[in-house]
């Protein structure tokens, strides 16, 4: 688990692929919830929004020399952009966004991508509490 949480923690593209992977398996997860297609084209097609927010986020973490593996601020970043940008998104593809999905997407996408910075961000000896 050390090795695991130093990797998370200390090379940046490791977080972004695994929030990359969990936004796919949001979409995914939907889509069979509802009896959709679950063949790759169309699970990217329903992930699209939401992977397009992530770049977003993940830009803007970047660009502000941010921590990414961090909860905070870091991941609550890339949490609220992915869902608000990815909602706004879907809308502007013509899809809908009713209640019951933004709740659902917000929940979900706040477990996938908030958790695994919980549990795998090493802190280290000198680095302050948040």
């Amino acid at each position: 688990m050390q090795f695991l949480r130093a990797a998370y923690t200390h090379k940046s593209w490791i977080p972004f692929v695994t929030d990359f992977i969990l936004v796919i398996v949001f979409a995914a997860l939907g889509r069979a919830a509802h009896e959709g297609g679950l063949g790759p084209l169309e699970i990217l097609g329903t992930a699209a929004p939401f992977l397009g927010a992530l770049v977003l986020a993940w830009v803007i973490v970047l660009v502000t020399r941010l921590q990414p593996s961090k909860f905070w601020p870091a991941g609550v970043i890339v949490w609220v952009v992915t869902v608000t940008s990815g909602l706004a998104l879907r809308i502007l593809f013509g899809d809908t966004a009713a209640l019951p999905f933004v709740l659902v997407a917000t929940g979900v996408l706040a477990v996938f991508l908030l958790l695994p910075r919980l549990l795998l961000h090493r802190r280290d000896a000198n680095e302050p509490r948040d």
